[in-house]
């Protein structure tokens, strides 16, 4: 880890990483500041409508800034639509949200009953002004995610994205409003509308995921992806993958170079614990791993040879096979390449976990422990792992 220069210092001084595809305009925004300015943004400069879609949304000061925005909008007859995951927006309760019901706005909560729905989350992150502009990425609507301070900050990407692509992302928000809304909805009917919803051609491709399918869209792009890569850089927060889908990040080190930078600080201690049980089998076949170091990770992004994933979801079970999550994947040299090197400054930040450091850490009762983290964060939502409070790691 070189640690001359801070990492937000890297990231305020480097150029911005833009890039024209297909006609459509996309644009980086690696820092916290930047995403709540953009968020703003979007929404003042709306002026026929606003949709949002959230896993958590706050009630801190960032939270309070991104609802007056809406409810500001909303009374200029700007039409605003907002979806909140009932079980990570709780605490976001109606009272916080009366001045935006009062002024028109329209909110939605995706709150499957108990049973196997239960399981399902909508950890999805979309923003979309007048089906012109539109922003994605990993980031939350709450100050840790939308600030570069202090020791609880994560660090995280969003990229805007305006042009005639945004228009098919209101569609998707659209049908999954209505779903959403509707009593006695399936699970079938949600799985065929993530799936009409996703498009497999093109330099710019949408891919969600959808509940309990092998056959949902991104994870199935991304094995596509992986079947014959010799060149693979992640930046994963929370990677517990399921073991087809290891193996194909494994043999794909066999062909070529795979590099990892996985979290070196969390919120949720069993998460760094469970990656590390898989650390073994990737040193064991030429993965390069990393963990960063300035701030708690956050970022999702997945450079497969040419193409590029960048969204809400995770390199994990739940992400890849339970959660909605939309990912839009892009296929172009330059920005591909601008992306490499946005993942080299990442790695200067990050520590290196050679097989050395990584045998040194693995005593007998730190692996038992990853072992149980690694059961724990594939078996239960991470909220619920953080909540049993355990120390998995020190």
């Amino acid at each position: 880890m070189n640690a001359e220069q801070p990492a937000l210092s890297r990231a305020e001084n480097a150029a911005p990483i833009r890039a024209t595809v297909d006609g459509n305009r996309l644009e980086l925004i690696e820092t916290g500041a930047g995403r709540l300015e953009a968020i703003l943004a979007l929404i003042r400069g709306a002026q026929h409508s606003v949709r949002l879609l959230y896993y958590i949304f706050g009630i801190d000061a960032s939270s309070i800034a991104v609802r007056d925005a809406l409810v500001e909008a909303a009374q200029r007859g700007v039409r605003v639509s907002l979806i909140l995951d009932g079980f990570g927006s709780s605490h976001a309760d109606a009272k916080f949200f009366q001045p935006f019901s009062q002024s028109g706005g329209q909110l939605c909560l995706f709150n499957p009953k108990y049973g196997r729905r239960y399981l399902l989350r909508n950890h999805q992150k979309l923003i979309v002004a007048d089906e012109e502009k539109a922003m994605i990425g990993g980031a939350n609507i709450e100050d840790n995610y939308l600030t570069d301070e202090g020791p609880r900050h994560w660090r995280d990407l969003a990229l805007l994205i305006e042009g005639p692509i945004v228009a098919s992302a209101a569609e998707y928000f659209d049908s999954l409003y209505r779903w959403t809304g509707r009593k006695g909805t399936k699970l079938l009917s949600l799985r065929r509308l993530v799936a009409r919803h996703s498009n497999r051609r093109g330099p710019l491709q949408w891919h969600f995921s959808a509940p309990l399918s092998l056959r949902t869209p991104w994870p199935v792009s991304l094995a596509r992806d992986l079947y014959d890569a010799t060149s693979v850089d992640l930046i994963e927060p929370y990677f517990t993958p399921p073991r087809p889908m290891l193996r194909r990040v494994t043999r794909a080190a066999s062909r070529g170079r795979v590099r990892l930078i996985a979290a070196g600080k969390s919120d949720i201690g069993a998460t760094l614990a469970a990656a590390r049980h898989s650390y073994s089998r990737l040193l064991r076949r030429g993965v390069e791993v990393y963990e960063y170091q300035p701030a708690r990770l956050h970022t999702k992004l997945a450079i497969i040879d040419g193409a590029v994933h960048i969204g809400s979801a995770n390199f994990d079970f739940r992400s890849l096979y339970i959660n909605l999550e939309i990912m839009l994947r892009i296929e172009d040299p330059a920005f591909t390449a601008a992306m490499r090197g946005y993942f080299e400054r990442e790695v200067a930040d990050s520590e290196h976990i050679t097989p050395e450091l990584h045998r040194k850490r693995a005593s007998l009762w730190r692996r038992l422990k990853w072992f149980l983290a690694h059961w724990l964060v594939t078996s239960l939502d991470y909220s619920v792992t953080r909540r049993l409070n355990l120390p998995l790691e020190k």
